[in-house]
Formats: structure tokens, C-alpha cells, sequence
């Protein structure tokens, strides 16, 4: 697909109709003690739509190498899906700290096939169904992560990635581009050569996410309106 042609505009129109629309409807919403019946039905929607899309294309054109379910975005919708139904931290700060960075990447350098091959819509499904979720509830429902809910992501992103590496010399696949680069191109072209763009990818992330949990920090305490996330 060619980088901001019309087939990558439209989706990022959306997207930014999207995050007006959450972020003014998840202000209204801040007073709600529970999740709210638009958070759980966003919760559901993002499996009702995923999972066909998926199936689909995995009936229709599966490839092992790079069709197995162990994209982080894989992880990302999964968890956007339980915070949006909890609110629960953990699940929330995944959704944050993968939403707002890391989905966000794809979503300006995608690395997908063009409208209106099937893949198209489920990549863009996915992605843009993350970011907003992720939107709304830092930026709408005010549900910040704290610092032991940034200690727990990089672990668990560290984790997944050492998963998925082993995965990938089994399977000879990239899955992350943990191997090597999208030939797309992306932003991982100007952090150097394997596997220095690896580990700079890791310090960038890991400090990246610390500034943001700095920030939402500075911004919890600035008045009163931060709600407390369900831990149950």
C-alpha cells in the first residue's frame, strides 16, 4: 500500500474523527463509577470485528510467517478489549503504552497490503480500533497508568518479545520485525543496522513510556477529575 495515498488517508481521516469523538464522549463519562454501557460495547466490538476479519483471511490465505497471532498488535486488541470491559490497570496501561506508541507507528508507516485485499481491513480494524480505545480512556475517562503499571508493561512487552524472537528463528518468520526490517520502511530505518535497532528500539520505548508516565503524573495532579481504575 502506498504511504498517504488515498487508500491510507482515508483510514487516518477516520481515526481523527474517531479520537474528537471519544475524547469529548469520555469527558462526559468521567463521574461513571463503572464502565460504561458505550466502554463495554466498544469492548465487544473490537472481537466481533477482529476475529472474522481473521478468520477469514486465515481460510482464505494463511501464511505461517506472518498470519500466526503473535503480532504485538495481536496482544494490543485483546488487551485494549479487557480494559474498555474493566478498566482494569493492568489491562488499561497496556492499552495505553502500546496504543498511543507502538500501534501508532503502524498506523503511519503501514505495512500492509492494498484496498481491497482483505488484509487491509483487518490491519486497519485492528489499528485503528486500538489507538481510540487507547484515547479514550487516558484521554477521555482520565484512567492513568502508573509507575507500576509501566514496570508491568515493559515486562510483559519484554517478555512477548523474547517469545516471539524464538518463534521466529523456528519458524524463519519476523514477526515484530524482530529479525529484520519491514521492506516497506518505517522509523526503525534510522535506528541502525540488526541488532542495534533492536536495542535502541528498546531504550526508545522504555524511555519513551517513562516520559508519557511522567507527563500522565504531572497531569493526575493537576486537579481532581483523574478517576481510580477498578482493580476487581
Amino acid at each position: 500500500m502506498q504511504a498517504y495515498g488515498l487508500a491510507h488517508l482515508v483510514p487516518l481521516s477516520l481515526l481523527t474523527a474517531g479520537i474528537v469523538a471519544v475524547v469529548w464522549l469520555g469527558r462526559q463519562q468521567r463521574a461513571d463509577t463503572k464502565p460504561s454501557r458505550f466502554s463495554r460495547g466498544f469492548a465487544l466490538a473490537i472481537p466481533l470485528t477482529t476475529i472474522p476479519l481473521q478468520a477469514h483471511e486465515w481460510v482464505t490465505d494463511f501464511d505461517l510467517f506472518i498470519d500466526l497471532p503473535i503480532h504485538l498488535c495481536d496482544l494490543a486488541w485483546v488487551a485494549a478489549a479487557f480494559a474498555l470491559w474493566t478498566h482494569h490497570p493492568y489491562p488499561t496501561a497496556l492499552t495505553c503504552f502500546w496504543g498511543l506508541t507502538l500501534t501508532t507507528q503502524g498506523v503511519f508507516t503501514p505495512d500492509v497490503m492494498d484496498f481491497p485485499d482483505v488484509s487491509y481491513f483487518t490491519f486497519w480494524g485492528q489499528h485503528l480500533m486500538i489507538v481510540t480505545a487507547a484515547v479514550y480512556l487516558v484521554f477521555g475517562l482520565k484512567l492513568l497508568p502508573r509507575w507500576r503499571e509501566y514496570g508491568w508493561t515493559v515486562a510483559t512487552t519484554a517478555a512477548w518479545a523474547a517469545v516471539a524472537y524464538v518463534l521466529n528463528l523456528i519458524l524463519d518468520a519476523n514477526y515484530g520485525y524482530l529479525r529484520y526490517k519491514p521492506e516497506s520502511g518505517s522509523m526503525l530505518d534510522l535506528l541502525g543496522p540488526w541488532p542495534v535497532y533492536v536495542l535502541n528500539e528498546i531504550l526508545i520505548v522504555a524511555g519513551v513510556w517513562a516520559l508519557i508516565t511522567l507527563g500522565l503524573r504531572i497531569w493526575a495532579h493537576q486537579d481532581g477529575s483523574t478517576r481510580t481504575p477498578v482493580r476487581s
